[in-house]
């Protein structure tokens, strides 16, 4: 028994660019008008299609539905999987999957939660590199990125496995004719798109770093992939993924709105290479600048040579969690202030860019000492 679609809400959900994206992919050509906003598409052996060129005709719901049944009927397939389709015609379709679900595809509930949170920062991380290659990156510093994530949908889950959908939006190209036999130059592909694209590049690129890491070229391989998208996000996104699931398979399905010269691109990473990632971010992040940092420090030592205006000091703080020693060279008001601090056991509050030198981490242009007060720090 097939299931028939019949929900306007649904029907209104598939795209008229879906429509004609997938019928063109499928065989079917424009043959000629049909009244004032619909065009009728034909292909040998099959009934014609009439697909709408708009979403505001008041009976669109319906004619999808008419849609759905002679697609369903030549394709031999049910319109529910017709519908999943064609809602994602229209979008790059990237799916998550955790290998290791039991046999029923679930997962347990903390599991799936911090899989979907994964995803996210997977394609965020993706997002980030698009806009701006570089080793790390700190939350909503890159608003293109935030900006691209707030228009990324959630989709059903699917069987298979435990597998989360993410829904990524996609212009459509206006002459579908001439697309999809060659891959766009990446700097003239709309930003949504270059963001898939550079998240199926960087899932390439980070699992050949892993497997030449292995073999004796260390985090050098990791920093050469960062031209090519892969980052610390990235790297931690990964690593929890393949921990949840025992491994992990991630595929992006390219919108047929926006055809390329591959209908699906498929990368999977084995349960041993999730600690590699993890060692990979930990030591990216050690590596890149963090410019605009700001520290709530303890000033624990002090130096200035006589008659010298600035100073140098020795803080105590806490990076992602972690207690660390930071260096900082202060003019002299600065300094003044440090020093009064420091006698009074109070701690501090500066803004700086952050920076690793050796074994060391060094502030560069501080700014904006503040003491902070008893009462301020034990709220």
């Amino acid at each position: 028994m097939r299931t028939s679609i019949t929900d306007p809400a649904a029907l209104r959900s598939i795209t008229p660019a879906a429509l004609v994206a997938y019928a063109l992919s499928e065989g079917w050509t424009k043959a000629e008008s049909f009244g004032d906003h619909s065009d009728v598409y034909q292909r040998p052996n099959s009934p014609e299609l009439i697909l709408p060129g708009t979403d505001s005709l008041g009976d669109y719901p319906a004619v999808v539905s008419s849609i759905l049944s002679i697609l369903s009927g030549e394709e031999g397939r049910d319109e529910l999987q017709l519908f999943r389709d064609l809602v994602g015609a229209d979008r790059d379709v990237i799916r998550v999957r955790a290998p290791e679900a039991d046999d029923d595809g679930s997962v347990s509930i903390d599991a799936g939660v911090e899989l979907v949170l994964q995803a996210r920062d997977m394609l965020l991380a993706a997002a980030c590199a698009a806009k701006d290659p570089r080793a790390a990156y700190r939350a909503g510093k890159v608003k293109d990125a935030a900006s691209y994530m707030d228009r990324v949908r959630l989709g059903q889950t699917e069987q298979g496995s435990f597998i989360v959908t993410l829904l990524a939006p996609v212009p459509p190209a206006l002459d579908l004719l001439d697309q999809g036999t060659f891959w766009p130059v990446e700097t003239e592909e709309p930003f949504d798109r270059k963001v898939t694209r550079t998240l199926a590049k960087a899932l390439d690129a980070s699992r050949r770093a892993a497997e030449s890491a292995v073999r004796g070229n260390g985090m050098a391989a990791f920093q050469e992939a960062v031209s090519s998208g892969v980052n610390a996000n990235l790297c931690d996104a990964l690593a929890t993924l393949i921990d949840k699931g025992n491994g992990l398979e991630v595929s992006v399905t390219w919108a047929r709105t926006r055809p390329t010269p591959e209908k699906r691109k498929v990368v999977r990473f084995s349960e041993s290479e999730g600690e590699i990632f993890r060692e990979a971010a930990s030591r990216f992040r050690t590596l890149e600048p963090r410019p605009d940092e700001t520290l709530n420090a303890f000033v624990v030592a002090l130096d200035r040579q006589p008659d010298a205006g600035e100073g140098k000091v020795s803080l105590k703080t806490f990076l992602d969690g972690q207690p660390v020693s930071v260096r900082a060279t202060l003019p002299p008001d600065m300094y003044h202030r440090a020093l009064g601090a420091h006698d009074t056991k109070q701690s501090v509050v500066l803004t700086g860019d952050l920076k690793r030198a050796g074994q060391r981490w060094v502030l560069e242009n501080p700014r904006n000492l503040q003491i902070i007060q008893d009462d301020e720090a034990n709220e």
